[in-house]
């Protein structure tokens, strides 16, 4: 159990190797592909993208059995961009997640720069995609991947059922609670089936729209979340509740005041995900998903996503891959077709490339 708890904190869903042994271990994902665009406001272009199925990046873990049944964990990783080389994530050298802390019988509880509980429900359990290549889920349900300043707990709670929490703190000291998030999840696994409920409420920071006003804009994302493998392939589904206006993948985090000039996202929705990935041999997997986003807001602005997709295995580490998804937006929505490192400019991509796992 112990691995998999350390797996669970270090990876997100990753496909890096994380072990409980003593010692540090350089992990990380290489990908690079072409990408071709459709629908755009303005003008599209062909381009190579770096991480389009998997963000590229290189991570160190550590651990060190410290006593008592404990074991003392951390993790850094940081984005690069394989098409230019450039890190991904601003004057964050370690942007994708940094933490440290401690693993045992007790579970894994872990401090820092980490991945929400919602989005990892959404990921690692719902997608056929894995949150990757054009038919990534992330393109209309959730809102941000990350949270600072979070303390986090995972753990086995009986046989087959485990459980998290999380809280992260506000970074500055003021009256606004921009910020401040909590989150909870609860998984059971019996045989091939995997069901997973998850919960991220979310403070996100302060859009200032004029010196007189300001708001503090919140998230608040609700998913239950399952896979079945069965003989022939993998059925995914998910429903989600979405609520707020941060909660839109149209919302930014990291750039929240050009929100305001961005086409208005969905403050209520109910969002439904149905998948399957069917291997059609030993190396070649075949995907696609459906969603469905149902706006509850008075503008109505519903979209529904149809992806299809297909990856090629030539090694336990190296793959390639190609996808193409169609995003048909109502009413004025103004989603687009992203991947796993770039929200995308128009309603239709297609894209193809090749990623290394080390």
């Amino acid at each position: 159990m112990l691995k998999s708890l350390i797996t669970f904190a270090v990876l997100g869903g990753s496909a890096a190797v994380a072990c409980a042994q003593s010692g540090v271990t350089t992990y990380g994902v290489i990908d690079a592909g072409v990408v071709g665009q459709g629908g755009c406001a303005g003008n599209c272009a062909t381009r190579v993208g770096g991480g389009v199925a998997s963000e590229s990046h290189i991570g160190i873990h550590g651990s060190e059995p410290v006593g008592g049944g404990a074991t003392a964990i951390f993790a850094a990783e940081t984005v690069v961009r394989a098409d230019t080389g450039r890190a991904d994530q601003g004057e964050r050298p370690f942007g994708r997640q940094v933490w440290v802390g401690s693993a045992g019988e007790f579970g894994a509880i872990t401090i820092g720069r980490q991945y929400n509980l919602q989005y990892l429900a959404l990921t690692n359990v719902a997608d056929p995609f894995k949150g990757g290549m054009a038919g990534s889920a992330g393109n209309l349900i959730g809102g941000g991947q990350r949270v600072d300043n979070s303390i986090q707990y995972y753990g086995a709670l009986a046989r087959g059922i485990s459980a998290g929490a999380s809280y992260a703190f506000r970074e500055k000291v003021d009256t606004s609670p921009a910020g401040r998030a909590w989150g909870m999840t609860v998984g059971f696994e019996h045989g091939p089936l995997t069901l997973r409920a998850a919960h991220q409420n979310l403070n996100a920071v302060r859009v200032q729209f004029n010196s007189k006003t300001s708001n503090d804009t919140a998230a608040r994302n609700s998913i239950l979340a399952a896979n079945l493998r069965l003989g022939w392939g993998t059925a995914y589904a998910a429903y989600s509740l979405s609520r707020g206006w941060a909660s839109s993948p149209l919302f930014n985090p990291d750039n929240p005041y050009s929100a305001g000039l961005a086409r208005t996202p969905s403050n209520n929705s109910r969002d439904v995900l149905v998948g399957l990935a069917v291997p059609v041999s030993q190396r070649t997997t075949l995907l696609t998903s459906y969603i469905q986003k149902d706006d509850r807001d008075l503008a109505n602005q519903d979209a529904n996503q149809m992806a299809i997709g297909a990856s090629h295995a030539v090694s336990r580490r190296t793959d390639f891959y190609a996808a193409y998804s169609h995003i048909r937006n109502r009413n004025g929505a103004g989603y687009t077709v992203g991947n796993a490192s770039s929200r995308g400019n128009g309603n239709s991509a297609f894209n193809v490339g090749m990623r290394h796992a080390f």
